[in-house]
């Protein structure tokens, strides 16, 4: 059970990547070509934010099984770099970056038919994308 959630966590990134990228470029593209926000935008938004929640359920539950997780959480796993970015930097980092797309996401959503929701979706998705890429930890990435 292990192995299999901590490959479908480290795979699901790529979709996570893709997913908040294509939200974020089609935000831009609509906020800087003037257009109004509409359901249709909100859909593309959705790329971004049902990969982004369906990865932190997988995160929570592996951050919980796995031997690098919450069972490894001491004052001496603090004190090395890689043990505290597995226990308390990146499960932390990603639940902000979370609740930053869905906040994000959720104002936009109440944006349809106004030209504001392109900069709801630039603004939260964005920080959220760069406090994913900040914290992965690209010591174990696959292929690494």
């Amino acid at each position: 059970m292990y192995t299999g959630l901590l490959h479908s966590h480290s795979y699901m990134t790529y979709l996570v990547l893709l997913g908040l990228l294509i939200s974020f470029i089609s935000a831009l593209i609509g906020l800087f070509g003037k257009r109004i926000f509409s359901d249709g935008d909100r859909k593309i938004a959705l790329l971004g934010l049902i990969p982004a929640h369906l990865q932190w359920v997988i995160g929570l539950i592996l951050y919980f099984v796995s031997p690098r997780g919450a069972s490894n959480f001491s004052g001496a796993a603090m004190g090395d770099s890689i043990s505290r970015l597995y226990i308390l930097e990146h499960p932390l980092t990603m639940v902000i970056a979370v609740v930053l797309i869905t906040i994000g996401y959720s104002r936009a959503k109440r944006m349809v038919g106004t030209d504001k929701g392109f900069k709801s979706i630039a603004i939260f998705y964005g920080i959220g994308l760069l406090l994913i890429l900040i914290r992965i930890p690209w010591v174990s990435w696959p292929g690494n």
